[in-house]
């Protein structure tokens, strides 16, 4: 099994805790062409009724709903849940002056401990590329949603980042960049909206258009450090610094091409 589904790599390393994942984001959010946000865009496909029972899998640090307060209707029953306790923990932390009253759960998607149509929504944000069993996932989601609920799944295209894989085999093609796997290569935008056909009525498909001009080595440094298995990061760290400002100082910018979006999954 590769490092991105391998459940113990994942609560012991990479999400033991929101360091990772915070790496990832401050570079989208400092160089990003589109201004508006992933979250808030993301917030915007939620179609929700005027009272919803709402369940996040693989919730984070919590990024979805900070980004969003000023949006969260007071009669939404809102559970944010992950696999990781670090994650929840920060969740909750990051949450708590909000007035909202948000629930939070330790929870393996794979195994989800509510009842038959429990939910209105149930939103996977990035997360169904690392579970080991995805149809166990896709079968509770669909299992816990109500008549005429809907899952919001984001994912990756067969484009994103390329030009950042392209750059990591050029510092070092021995690089393991994407924890053996890409996301894109396990559960896609191309291919994704066929498997999700199988468990809901109408599956549409909905793209983030979006790109990263980069113009500073530093953070790019720790998104890619966050996302390898460089052995020795720290003493490479300099090495893949001096690399970056080499490109930096020839192209002027790092241009990367980014392809997401999400699924609006209709069940009957």
């Amino acid at each position: 099994m590769s490092k991105i589904a391998d459940q113990h790599y994942l609560l012991t390393d990479q999400y033991r805790n929101a360091t990772n994942l915070d790496a990832r984001v401050r570079l989208h959010v400092l160089f990003s062409t589109n201004k508006y946000g992933w979250n808030r865009w993301y917030f915007d496909r939620l179609d929700l009724p005027p009272r919803a029972r709402i369940l996040e899998l693989g919730c984070g640090p919590g990024h979805l709903w900070r980004d969003n307060l000023d949006r969260i209707s007071a009669n939404w029953d809102v559970t944010l849940s992950d696999f990781s306790a670090g994650m929840v923990r920060q969740a909750e932390e990051k949450l708590r002056k909000h007035k909202h009253p948000f629930r939070y759960q330790i929870i393996d998607a794979q195994s989800v401990p509510f009842d038959d149509n429990t939910f209105d929504a149930v939103i996977a944000n990035h997360m169904l590329y690392h579970v080991p069993d995805r149809s166990k996932v896709l079968s509770e989601m669909r299992r816990i949603l109500k008549h005429n609920g809907q899952a919001y799944v984001a994912t990756n295209g067969d484009d994103h980042l390329r030009e950042l894989y392209d750059l990591i085999q050029r510092f070092d093609p021995s690089v393991d960049f994407g924890w053996g796997q890409r996301a894109h290569e396990i559960f896609s935008l191309s291919s994704g909206g066929e498997e999700l056909l199988r468990w809901f009525q109408r599956v549409e498909a909905r793209r983030y258009d979006d790109a990263l001009i980069v113009t500073e080595a530093e953070p790019l440094v720790d998104y890619i450090l966050s996302m390898t298995t460089i052995e020795s990061a720290t003493t490479r760290r300099a090495e893949l610094k001096r690399f970056i400002e080499h490109e930096l100082s020839a192209r002027g910018s790092i241009h990367i091409a980014k392809d997401s979006g999400l699924f609006v999954c209709l069940a009957t």
